[in-house]
């Protein structure tokens, strides 16, 4: 509850990570491009809304997702044990928590929506805004569940990175060319301001609870799932709707 009582620390901490960005901006613009600041008052404001805002997310990170996040992963854990708590199918409940908050999250992920829509303009209308939002809240889902199976039963993070990024690689050869960027800027998407609180909460709950799992060395690593799963699912989104697609040209050219 720190951040409640010091609101002004916090906002001094944030001014601190933020006003380099502001210097950049301003020395490029005076220095190299050695042009004036256009409406400098209005800037000045809106670097001052940004500055509160970014205060605030802070504190509310603090004060509410990271604690619901760790909190609900410990309630299903202890509830897991209280039976016998010594096999990963135990932890059923865990793995649907996990894929359902990384659905529901990157469904409402700010910089998913953005990046959706646009692709949607872009293709004119080829790829369904929908329909991508749908396919990569999938892969991040589908990642979080596999990210606490290997927490719970304490295999090597590498093994899944690994073999995911095979079935990346095949899939790129394979999957209609247009989609392919779209597909590895839905995994940067997903580890944005909705997802990553709540999905590193409950890592670090889960790592903390479990016998025998470290929250420094188990804990972590769930943000990589939650980056990898969305390429391969977009990929075979994108895969799925070719051979539709071509499926349906076939037949009627048959008919």
């Amino acid at each position: 509850m720190e951040h409640l009582f010091t609101p002004l620390t916090l906002l001094l901490n944030t001014g601190r990570d933020v006003l380099p960005v502001l210097g950049l901006l301003v020395f490029f613009q005076l220095v190299v491009l050695r042009q004036p600041i256009p409406r400098p008052g209005r800037i000045i404001f809106g670097f001052c809304l940004v500055l509160a805002g970014l205060a605030c997310f802070l504190g509310g990170l603090d004060l509410a997702l990271f604690p619901v996040g760790r909190t609900m992963a410990l309630q299903l854990a202890d509830m897991a044990q209280s039976g016998s708590g010594m096999n990963w199918a135990d932890y059923g409940w865990i793995y649907l928590f996990a894929f359902l908050i990384g659905f529901s999250t990157t469904i409402a992920e700010p910089s998913l929506i953005a990046v959706a829509h646009k692709a949607q303009d872009a293709s004119s209308g080829a790829v369904s805004s929908l329909g991508l939002r749908l396919a990569v809240a999938l892969g991040v889902a589908i990642g979080i569940s596999l990210g606490t199976f290997r927490i719970v039963t304490g295999t090597p993070l590498y093994l899944y990175i690994l073999g995911g990024y095979i079935i990346v690689a095949i899939q790129t050869l394979l999957a209609p060319r247009m989609i392919i960027p779209l597909a590895y800027d839905s995994g940067g998407v997903t580890t944005s301001t909705v997802t990553v609180p709540l999905v590193a909460a409950l890592g670090l709950g889960l790592a903390s609870t479990v016998p025998g799992r470290s929250p420094a060395l188990d804990g972590f690593g769930l943000i990589a799932f939650a980056s990898l799963f969305p390429i391969i699912s977009v990929l075979g989104y994108a895969q799925i709707a070719q051979w539709r697609v071509k499926k349906r040209s076939k037949k009627n050219d048959q008919s």
